[in-house]
């Protein structure tokens, strides 16, 4: 793996560090403890978007809670005084609230929710004191990306331009062909006057703003701005500067590469951003920090040799360095760079995933959700080389559940590069026995599995009450390893990918943790591409689990919304003269397909534009037709990721099902959706 070089290191303090192992007494309480059930894991309350008041006293944060008759998680809002006031909830909204953001006297908090009259979401207002939410605006739109301006007086938004009458007419009438990749408006930044509800639309142009970022002072905004809102549009954004006082526009990159975080400096000089580029521009690199003259000129890139993917960045207070999230492969942390010096010191550190972060300059203090392996996110406060929690919500998981020991795990690649991963122990483990082992491969593939607790999607907790071992390899491909690490894929997809998830297989058993003969494969997006790709490569595993998973990287390349990184991944598009056709094929699980004889269980969203359904479509179809042992489970109305509960659940029983069956010969028993949910919060405060 790289390492750092060329920088000077601090790391200053250590944040939540927890420990894989438990004391006798504590272990033998825990085994006591019933564990988590399908049901239980999806109704676990998720706590996101954490906000504190301007004066440091208070917290809002959104909290949802699975609502069964819905079919959906419902959001509201919650605050906390602090330090140690009671949480209650602000908002009641059938329809639930999102985006709570404070006023600048901290009296009011705007939000985004759809009430009574709306047909779509709406800016609310609603005094901290509490009482009935008043409406702000009355759109035909969506606004998003809410901010306050610095005196109060307006918020700031991002909402896509309204059908004009004749669109609406001919909606009216049905005569409503579209031209596909058209079918879309320009997303521009707006303002509303808090005090008589009139909105002024800021930019127009044949352009859309995918993000932007007002100054402090509220005279400028630094903008993203794209050819248009389709995703792969994103990667030929260009930053912006606007000067709102007389309309006047910097043009501060012109790279072709998709940047974010954009930020104006507190003394307006510099602009600094976040690219997945190199110091030349050049794409498919690990996400870094960059720098670049307001008035335009070279950008400059940071921490150069810095192994980390940067997550999200933003100005210290005194604008004499960067503060930033990282991932570092197996977990994520916060981080300074003083600039220009590029002394970097490691803010955190611990067995957790930060989320959800957010900087107040003038407290000079930091908010984020902490995910560890029994809790996953509560809120904590960074202040003044201090930290404390803000929260106890997910208190009740640990005191409720048994949950699984997690440890990060290293071995040899194949070509003797190390890798890692994250290991998951069933309940009732002993040293020096064997367990049946599920494998299961993170997406993206530019993504990594991180000590944290796990999401409910992939019920590791449920899993490992059953005696199951969970194995989450970081494949080379993932991020927070370095660049030379990530770029492994670039003109080869599965160049070591796929070998380091059977290495990692080979040295668990090896270990005598895993068993051999009662072992499974599954994973989701680019891992449900890995599971592809495993099972024509070996026939070791006795069942298999593909979500959203690729098979045909040629018809691939037409139907999925983003392409870019597939020509880095083979060598250019398909389509062009001299295209390497050859190496898209080759590299295709569905040239393969007649090497699977492992019962392969397809799940794919029926509206996924980023793995479109026909990639299932095709794998099925050939291991159908070969013999093999398949099925292929398709979820209505949704995406790449199925959000409605009874869809969720679905998929718990069904890859549980598949599994037991196949590796075992046994009936598994489906667990129920709940016929109607107490509304009444548990975990309440």
């Amino acid at each position: 793996m790289m390492a750092i070089t060329n920088n000077k290191i601090t790391k200053s303090l250590e944040f939540i560090i927890v420990s894989g192992l438990l004391c006798l007494s504590a272990l033998a309480f825990a085994q006591e403890k019933p564990g988590m059930t399908a049901i239980d894991l999806l109704n676990l309350p998720s706590l996101s978007d954490p906000r504190l008041s301007p004066d440091g006293t208070s917290l809002v944060y959104t909290l949802g809670e699975s609502d069964w008759e819905e079919n959906e998680r419902i959001n509201h809002i919650w605050m906390k005084r602090l330090p140690d006031g009671e949480a209650f909830q602000l908002t009641f909204g059938k329809e639930g609230e999102s985006s709570p953001r404070w006023s600048q006297d901290g009296r009011q908090i705007g939000f985004l929710t759809e009430r009574d009259e709306d047909e779509n979401n709406q800016i609310y207002l609603i005094s901290t004191r509490g009482g009935e939410a008043r409406a702000l605006t009355n759109l035909d739109t969506s606004p998003t990306d809410l901010t306050w301006s610095p005196d109060g007086t307006a918020i700031y938004f991002l909402s896509d331009i309204p059908k004009t009458e004749e669109e609406e007419k001919r909606e009216d009438l049905k005569d409503d062909v579209f031209a596909f990749d058209n079918n879309w408006k320009h997303r521009h930044l707006w303002k509303v006057t808090v005090a008589d509800g009139s909105v002024e639309q800021l930019t127009a142009g044949n352009f859309t703003i995918n993000s932007y970022s007002l100054a402090s002072d509220g005279s400028k905004v630094v903008i993203h701005r794209a050819p248009s809102p389709l995703l792969d549009s994103g990667y030929d954004s260009e930053i912006f500067v606007l000067d709102l006082e007389n309309n006047s526009w910097q043009k501060l990159t012109d790279n072709k590469q998709r940047e974010g975080s954009g930020e104006l400096s507190p003394d307006g000089s510099f602009v600094l951003f976040i690219s997945g580029s190199n110091a030349n521009f050049e794409n498919y690199y690990d996400n870094n920090l960059f720098i670049v003259p307001v008035t335009g000129g070279k950008a400059q890139l940071l921490l150069e040799d810095m192994p980390y993917s940067v997550l999200d960045a933003t100005w210290s207070a005194d604008g004499e360095s960067i503060l930033f999230l990282a991932n570092s492969g197996a977990r994520s942390d916060l981080f300074k760079v003083g600039v220009p010096s590029q002394e970097l010191t490691q803010l955190t550190n611990g067995n957790h995933a930060l989320g959800g972060w957010s900087y107040m300059p003038n407290l000079d203090a930091h908010v984020a959700t902490v995910s560890t392996a029994t809790n996953p996110g509560d809120v904590w406060l960074l202040r003044d080389g201090a930290t404390s929690r803000l929260t106890t919500t997910f208190n009740f998981v640990a005191e409720t559940y048994w949950l699984p020991k997690q440890e990060t795990i290293r071995w040899q690649g194949a070509d003797s590069e190390t890798v890692e991963g994250i290991l998951y122990y069933p309940r009732n483990y002993r040293e020096g026995t064997s367990s049946p082992l599920i494998v299961q491969t993170h997406g993206g593939p530019r993504g990594s599995d991180k000590l944290s607790f796990p999401r409910s999607r992939n019920f590791v907790q449920l899993a490992t009450n059953n005696g199951w071992l969970v194995f989450k390899p970081n494949y080379r491909g993932s991020t927070g390893y370095g660049d030379e690490f990530m770029r492994n894929m670039v003109g080869n997809y599965w160049n070591q990918s796929h070998l380091d998830v059977m290495t990692g297989v080979d040295h668990l058993i090896n270990e005598g943790i895993a068993d051999s003969e009662h072992m499974v494969k599954m994973g989701w997006s680019a891992g449900g591409h890995m599971t592809n790709k495993i099972i024509t490569h070996t026939d070791r595993f006795k069942a298999a689990s593909s979500g959203a998973g690729a098979s045909n990287w040629l018809s691939m390349y037409s139907q999925t919304d983003i392409r870019i990184h597939r020509g880095n991944w083979f060598g250019g598009p398909p389509w062009n003269k001299d295209a390497p056709i050859d190496q898209y094929w080759l590299q295709s699980p569905l040239r393969e397909a007649w090497r699977v004889t492992t019962p392969t269980l397809l799940l794919v969203g029926e509206e996924d534009e980023r793995v479109p359904a026909p990639q299932s479509v095709e794998f099925f179809r050939a291991l159908k037709a070969n013999g093999v042992a398949t099925e292929l489970h398709m979820a209505p109305r949704e995406g790449h990721g199925w959000t409605e509960l009874r869809h969720q659940l679905f998929k718990i029983n069904a890859e549980l099902a598949w599994f037991e069956k196949h590796v075992f010969g046994k009936e598994y028993e489906w667990e129920e959706a709940p016929e109607a949910m107490d509304k009444e919060l548990e975990f309440q405060e």
